[in-house]
Protein backbone atom coordinates (compact mmCIF):
# COMPACT_ATOMS: atom_id res chain seq x y z
CA UNK A 1 0.00 0.00 0.00
CA UNK A 2 1.07 3.55 -0.61
CA UNK A 3 -0.33 7.03 -0.16
CA UNK A 4 -1.42 9.30 -2.99
CA UNK A 5 -0.97 12.90 -1.86
CA UNK A 6 -2.65 15.56 -3.98
CA UNK A 7 -0.11 18.35 -3.68
CA UNK A 8 -2.08 20.88 -5.74
CA UNK A 9 -5.10 20.50 -3.46
CA UNK A 10 -2.87 21.11 -0.43
CA UNK A 11 -1.22 24.13 -2.04
CA UNK A 12 -4.59 25.60 -2.96
CA UNK A 13 -5.99 25.03 0.52
CA UNK A 14 -2.95 26.63 2.14
CA UNK A 15 -3.23 29.59 -0.23
CA UNK A 16 -6.94 30.02 0.50
CA UNK A 17 -6.24 30.11 4.23
CA UNK A 18 -3.57 32.78 3.71
CA UNK A 19 -5.93 34.73 1.44
CA UNK A 20 -8.55 34.81 4.18
CA UNK A 21 -5.92 36.27 6.53
CA UNK A 22 -5.02 38.95 3.97
CA UNK A 23 -8.68 39.82 3.49
CA UNK A 24 -9.32 40.04 7.22
CA UNK A 25 -6.26 42.24 7.77
CA UNK A 26 -7.26 44.60 4.97
CA UNK A 27 -10.82 44.72 6.25
CA UNK A 28 -9.53 45.75 9.67
CA UNK A 29 -7.44 48.50 8.06
CA UNK A 30 -10.34 49.49 5.75
CA UNK A 31 -8.23 48.97 2.62
CA UNK A 32 -10.04 47.83 -0.53
CA UNK A 33 -7.83 45.50 -2.62
CA UNK A 34 -8.58 45.00 -6.33
CA UNK A 35 -6.98 42.10 -8.21
CA UNK A 36 -6.65 43.24 -11.84
CA UNK A 37 -6.01 40.37 -14.24
CA UNK A 38 -5.64 39.93 -17.99
CA UNK A 39 -3.42 38.75 -20.82
CA UNK A 40 -0.18 40.45 -21.81
CA UNK A 41 -1.14 43.35 -24.08
CA UNK A 42 -4.76 43.48 -22.90
CA UNK A 43 -4.18 47.00 -21.62
CA UNK A 44 -4.00 46.41 -17.88
CA UNK A 45 -1.63 49.27 -17.14
CA UNK A 46 -3.29 51.79 -19.46
CA UNK A 47 -6.68 50.85 -17.98
CA UNK A 48 -5.23 51.25 -14.51
CA UNK A 49 -3.85 54.70 -15.35
CA UNK A 50 -7.24 56.00 -16.49
CA UNK A 51 -8.96 54.40 -13.51
CA UNK A 52 -6.54 55.91 -11.01
CA UNK A 53 -6.94 59.35 -12.57
CA UNK A 54 -10.70 59.02 -12.11
CA UNK A 55 -10.42 57.93 -8.47
CA UNK A 56 -7.41 59.69 -6.99
CA UNK A 57 -9.30 62.82 -5.93
CA UNK A 58 -11.63 60.68 -3.79
CA UNK A 59 -9.32 57.92 -2.50
CA UNK A 60 -5.75 57.46 -1.36
CA UNK A 61 -4.44 54.86 -3.79
CA UNK A 62 -1.57 52.38 -3.78
CA UNK A 63 -0.49 50.02 -6.55
CA UNK A 64 1.42 46.73 -6.63
CA UNK A 65 2.80 45.95 -10.09
CA UNK A 66 3.56 42.24 -10.48
CA UNK A 67 5.82 41.03 -13.28
CA UNK A 68 8.35 38.29 -13.80
CA UNK A 69 10.91 41.05 -14.42
CA UNK A 70 11.31 44.76 -15.33
CA UNK A 71 9.96 47.91 -13.66
CA UNK A 72 8.32 49.51 -16.71
CA UNK A 73 4.78 49.47 -15.31
CA UNK A 74 5.81 50.76 -11.87
CA UNK A 75 7.54 53.72 -13.51
CA UNK A 76 4.36 54.50 -15.45
CA UNK A 77 2.24 54.41 -12.30
CA UNK A 78 4.76 56.41 -10.26
CA UNK A 79 4.31 59.29 -12.70
CA UNK A 80 0.69 59.58 -11.49
CA UNK A 81 1.87 60.53 -8.01
CA UNK A 82 0.43 57.48 -6.25
CA UNK A 83 2.26 55.03 -4.02
CA UNK A 84 3.60 52.06 -6.01
CA UNK A 85 5.84 49.04 -5.60
CA UNK A 86 7.18 46.69 -8.29
CA UNK A 87 6.95 43.01 -7.39
CA UNK A 88 9.16 40.53 -9.24
CA UNK A 89 7.70 37.03 -9.12
CA UNK A 90 10.95 35.26 -9.98
CA UNK A 91 9.48 33.39 -12.93
CA UNK A 92 6.15 32.59 -11.31
CA UNK A 93 3.19 33.17 -13.64
CA UNK A 94 0.91 34.52 -10.91
CA UNK A 95 0.68 36.16 -7.52
CA UNK A 96 -0.47 34.06 -4.58
CA UNK A 97 -1.77 35.16 -1.17
CA UNK A 98 1.60 34.96 0.59
CA UNK A 99 3.34 37.00 -2.11
CA UNK A 100 0.52 39.53 -1.92
CA UNK A 101 0.80 39.76 1.86
CA UNK A 102 4.52 40.43 1.61
CA UNK A 103 3.93 42.99 -1.13
CA UNK A 104 1.37 44.78 1.00
CA UNK A 105 3.84 44.89 3.87
CA UNK A 106 6.51 46.43 1.63
CA UNK A 107 4.05 48.89 0.12
CA UNK A 108 2.78 49.80 3.60
CA UNK A 109 -0.97 50.31 3.30
CA UNK A 110 -1.29 52.60 6.32
CA UNK A 111 -3.12 55.70 5.15
CA UNK A 112 -4.40 54.09 1.94
CA UNK A 113 -8.03 53.50 0.96
CA UNK A 114 -7.64 51.46 -2.24
CA UNK A 115 -4.87 49.19 -3.49
CA UNK A 116 -4.67 47.78 -7.01
CA UNK A 117 -2.71 44.60 -7.68
CA UNK A 118 -1.86 44.39 -11.38
CA UNK A 119 -1.32 40.66 -11.60
CA UNK A 120 1.08 38.86 -13.91
CA UNK A 121 -0.26 38.81 -17.46
CA UNK A 122 -2.10 35.63 -18.38
CA UNK A 123 -5.60 34.18 -18.17
CA UNK A 124 -4.70 30.89 -16.47
CA UNK A 125 -2.59 30.96 -13.30
CA UNK A 126 -3.91 34.20 -11.72
CA UNK A 127 -7.43 32.77 -11.85
CA UNK A 128 -6.39 29.78 -9.73
CA UNK A 129 -5.00 31.70 -6.75
CA UNK A 130 -7.04 33.84 -4.38
CA UNK A 131 -4.87 36.76 -3.24
CA UNK A 132 -7.28 38.10 -0.62
CA UNK A 133 -8.79 40.82 -2.81
CA UNK A 134 -12.16 42.40 -2.17
CA UNK A 135 -12.78 42.54 -5.93
CA UNK A 136 -11.52 40.52 -8.91
CA UNK A 137 -11.55 42.36 -12.24
CA UNK A 138 -10.44 40.84 -15.53
CA UNK A 139 -9.70 42.59 -18.81
CA UNK A 140 -10.61 41.04 -22.16
CA UNK A 141 -9.33 43.13 -25.05
CA UNK A 142 -11.02 43.16 -28.45
CA UNK A 143 -7.95 41.84 -30.33
CA UNK A 144 -8.02 38.68 -28.18
CA UNK A 145 -11.41 37.65 -29.54
CA UNK A 146 -14.88 37.14 -28.11
CA UNK A 147 -14.28 33.39 -27.72
CA UNK A 148 -11.90 33.70 -24.76
CA UNK A 149 -14.57 32.65 -22.20
CA UNK A 150 -14.72 29.33 -24.03
CA UNK A 151 -10.95 28.85 -23.87
CA UNK A 152 -10.21 30.15 -20.37
CA UNK A 153 -13.42 29.53 -18.41
CA UNK A 154 -12.00 29.72 -14.88
CA UNK A 155 -10.94 33.36 -15.27
CA UNK A 156 -14.50 34.33 -16.16
CA UNK A 157 -15.98 32.16 -13.41
CA UNK A 158 -13.96 33.78 -10.62
CA UNK A 159 -14.04 37.41 -11.81
CA UNK A 160 -16.74 39.77 -10.61
CA UNK A 161 -16.22 42.27 -13.41
CA UNK A 162 -15.17 42.00 -17.06
CA UNK A 163 -13.73 45.06 -18.80
CA UNK A 164 -13.88 44.65 -22.58
CA UNK A 165 -10.99 46.95 -23.44
CA UNK A 166 -9.91 48.40 -26.80
CA UNK A 167 -13.58 48.44 -27.72
CA UNK A 168 -12.76 51.17 -30.24
CA UNK A 169 -11.09 48.41 -32.33
CA UNK A 170 -13.97 45.91 -32.22
CA UNK A 171 -14.80 46.31 -35.92
CA UNK A 172 -11.18 45.89 -36.95
CA UNK A 173 -10.85 42.62 -35.03
CA UNK A 174 -14.44 41.43 -35.60
CA UNK A 175 -15.04 41.38 -31.83
CA UNK A 176 -18.68 40.93 -30.83
CA UNK A 177 -19.28 42.31 -27.29
CA UNK A 178 -22.68 40.62 -27.06
CA UNK A 179 -21.13 37.22 -27.76
CA UNK A 180 -18.39 37.84 -25.22
CA UNK A 181 -20.92 38.84 -22.55
CA UNK A 182 -23.24 35.92 -23.30
CA UNK A 183 -20.37 33.43 -23.11
CA UNK A 184 -19.05 34.97 -19.88
CA UNK A 185 -22.52 34.99 -18.30
CA UNK A 186 -23.02 31.32 -19.14
CA UNK A 187 -20.03 30.67 -16.88
CA UNK A 188 -20.81 33.35 -14.32
CA UNK A 189 -24.30 34.93 -14.37
CA UNK A 190 -23.19 37.58 -11.86
CA UNK A 191 -20.25 38.94 -13.84
CA UNK A 192 -20.60 42.68 -14.55
CA UNK A 193 -19.43 43.70 -18.05
CA UNK A 194 -18.28 47.09 -19.33
CA UNK A 195 -17.19 48.15 -22.80
CA UNK A 196 -14.19 50.46 -22.39
CA UNK A 197 -11.29 51.96 -24.26
CA UNK A 198 -8.25 53.02 -22.27
CA UNK A 199 -7.12 54.94 -25.35
CA UNK A 200 -10.25 57.05 -25.98
CA UNK A 201 -11.82 56.95 -22.52
CA UNK A 202 -15.02 55.37 -23.80
CA UNK A 203 -16.98 53.62 -21.04
CA UNK A 204 -14.74 54.80 -18.20
CA UNK A 205 -17.39 56.99 -16.57
CA UNK A 206 -19.65 53.95 -16.23
CA UNK A 207 -16.86 51.63 -15.07
CA UNK A 208 -15.41 53.99 -12.47
CA UNK A 209 -18.87 54.97 -11.17
CA UNK A 210 -19.63 51.29 -10.62
CA UNK A 211 -16.24 50.75 -8.98
CA UNK A 212 -16.86 53.63 -6.57
CA UNK A 213 -20.18 52.00 -5.64
CA UNK A 214 -18.37 48.73 -4.86
CA UNK A 215 -15.78 50.50 -2.72
CA UNK A 216 -18.38 52.47 -0.78
CA UNK A 217 -20.65 49.45 -0.27
CA UNK A 218 -17.67 47.49 1.08
CA UNK A 219 -16.56 50.34 3.36
CA UNK A 220 -20.07 50.67 4.80
CA UNK A 221 -20.75 46.96 5.24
Amino acid sequence: MFEVYETKVRVTADNDAEADKVRASLREKKVFLINLMGSPGAGKTSTLVRTINALKDDYRIGVMEADMDSDVDARTIADLGVKVIQLHTGGSCHMDADMTARGLDRLSVDGLDVVFLENVGNLVCPAEFDVGAALKVMILSAPEGDDKPLKYPLMFKVSQCMLMNKIDTKDIFDFDPEKAVRRAEELNPDIVPFEVSAKTGEGFDEWTAWLKQQIEAWRNS
